[in-house]
């Protein structure tokens, strides 16, 4: 089940993203065994667990919740998870790449260098936290909002952007370079800056103040002198 986020509207002209409904069944916790490749995960609570250096790629994890759990360097490459929590989950390097997330909302974390590059993001809900050096080149995002987290240097590089919301958001240093964006939606950001990729807005919405901050970057990317 899904419903459409806040503050979209026909007068904007950029369809709002549908959020995730995540209603969990009542869990059983997971125990201590560490996670394995291909493993299946159903109905699960993984609670404080440090899952460090652990390999779980193309691991099945579904009406899952992580609550609290260290993922340092764990390999989840092409994972997936559907109608899952993950809350105050923290880790440096954590391997998701090429992973599904479908139905899931994303709370809290601390997470540092994370790889989602080439991964498939569809009813996402990501709220607070900060996540430094995000890495979603060539990745797949389509009703997907962000809600007041930090994101400093994420890379978009090459990624496909569509229904996306950032709402009281901060993105710092951000790279669009060969993204594709349609019904984003960045007037909910707080502090925006684009090291890269200026030129792909095209398909966002911005806010008039956005848009005079960006005029210096507009300006050079178009090659315009400005001179008082």
């Amino acid at each position: 089940m899904v419903r459409r986020a806040a503050g979209a509207s026909g007068a904007s002209r950029v369809k709002g993203a549908r959020r995730p409904e995540v209603r969990l069944p009542p869990l059983e916790p997971s125990g201590q065994a560490e996670l394995e490749p291909d493993g299946d995960y159903d109905g699960l609570e993984f609670l404080e667990r440090d899952l460090s250096g652990q390999d779980g790629a193309g691991a099945r994890f579904m009406d899952c919740a992580l609550r609290g759990c260290a993922l340092d360097e764990t390999r989840l490459h092409h994972a997936r998870f559907l109608d899952s929590a993950l809350t105050g989950i923290r880790g440096v390097g954590t391997d998701l790449a090429e992973s599904t997330l479908r139905d899931v909302e994303l709370i809290d974390a601390r997470l540092g260098g994370v790889q989602l590059h080439g991964a498939a993001l569809e009813r996402v809900v990501i709220r607070g936290g900060k996540i430094d050096y995000l890495n979603l080149r060539t990745a797949v995002l389509k009703d997907v909002v962000f809600e007041s987290c930090v994101l400093v240097e994420p890379d978009f590089g090459g990624a496909r952007l569509e229904r996306v919301e950032f709402v009281d958001c901060a993105l710092k240093g951000v790279d669009l370079t060969a993204a594709t964006l349609k019904d984003v939606d960045l007037r909910g950001v707080a502090a925006l800056e684009i090291a890269r990729g200026v030129d792909r807005l095209a398909g966002a919405v911005v806010s008039p103040s956005q848009l005079l901050d960006l005029a210096p970057v507009l300006a050079a990317e178009l090659g315009i002198r400005v001179e008082g």
